[in-house]
């Protein structure tokens, strides 16, 4: 079963790309409370120089796993108008949340012919990010609600931190609206210890091929294709640890293994997370088995890549 008071304490926090320290200061908290109790103790790296960024080397490392800490949202433009903050789905009637110097707002979206508005009762200060209301409903079986998104793949790495002897757990930036903190990260990583192997923390998509309660979703690819030989070695340990997973085939979409891909450094890596229906909108959902079974699988993972 799932740590409910975890998942209801990252439910409340807001990070829009480029807006991540509130979830950095979460984390680093988080990390700081708990790692006297952590299987094995690990250095962590996070002062300013790493730009919100958190990386965690235990034990001697083979094996890194990316969670990113931003979300999609909204930009406030001028008069009422709203950009998107990477591919949110924008519907009239969703409610938008955010803090400007004015105070709090809570305001509703407007989409117009493709151009997005808010109705609020007064001007909203330009620049001010706005996310999805909204509270996550946890029952038996499901999940429900904003963001889970990555929420839930920083819910499985804070999970992993517990258990985990040697690897690099690493809470990424950016990687929701163009991506840009993997490189300088992956420079770092191979410098002060080097790692073969990536694991992407992150959630993805209810399909005709994927569903909701039949495991992890280990991708074989999207719009990038990992190395055949280590997607087989993955799945092999899949087998073996009797963790239920299933496996996807995408044209497109993307992760921060696209960056990992197009580094310069030869490191094979593995989309793994469970599968969500009603991507980038309020209503996202994500069976609890299937979460389950994407912690339990990492577990297994990095003690045997």
């Amino acid at each position: 079963m799932p740590n409910t008071t975890l998942l209801h304490e990252l439910a409340k926090i807001k990070s829009t790309s480029g807006d991540e320290s509130s979830f950095t200061k979460y984390v680093i908290d988080f990390i700081n409370k708990r790692k006297e109790t952590f299987k094995v103790l690990p250095e962590v790296y996070a002062d300013e120089k790493f730009y919100g960024n958190i990386l965690l080397k235990f034990g001697k490392p083979r094996t890194a796993v990316f969670a990113h800490l931003d979300t999609i949202g909204f930009m406030v433009r001028y008069a009422n108008q709203l950009v998107p903050i990477g591919g949110p789905e924008a519907e009239t009637g969703y409610i938008l949340e955010g803090e400007d110097d004015l105070g709090p707002i809570r305001c509703t979206l407007i989409e117009n012919e493709g151009a997005l508005l808010y109705d609020f009762p007064r001007a909203i200060q330009t620049g001010t990010r706005l996310s999805f209301g909204g509270e996550w409903k946890i029952d038996a079986d499901f999940i429900t609600g904003p963001y889970l998104d990555n929420k839930l793949g920083v819910y499985n790495a804070l999970q992993l931190c517990e258990v985990i002897e040697d690897g690099w757990i690493v809470f990424s930036t950016y990687e929701e609206h163009g991506g840009g903190s993997i490189p300088a990260l992956l420079h770092f990583i191979q410098k002060t210890s080097p790692i073969k192997h990536a694991l992407i923390s992150d959630i993805t998509w209810v399909t005709d091929g994927v569903h909701h309660h039949e495991g992890v979703v280990v991708s074989i690819r999207d719009k990038h294709i990992p190395r055949k030989k280590f997607i087989d070695r993955i799945m092999e340990l899949a087998i073996e640890s009797g963790v239920p997973f299933q496996l996807e085939v995408e044209a497109s979409g993307s992760s921060d293994g696209r960056e990992i891909q197009m580094s310069p450094y030869f490191i094979d890596w593995c989309f793994i997370g469970a599968p969500e229906d009603h991507v980038h909108s309020p209503h996202e959902k994500v069976s609890i088995k299937d979460l389950d079974a994407m912690v339990d699988l990492y577990k297994y993972l990095v003690k045997y890549l």
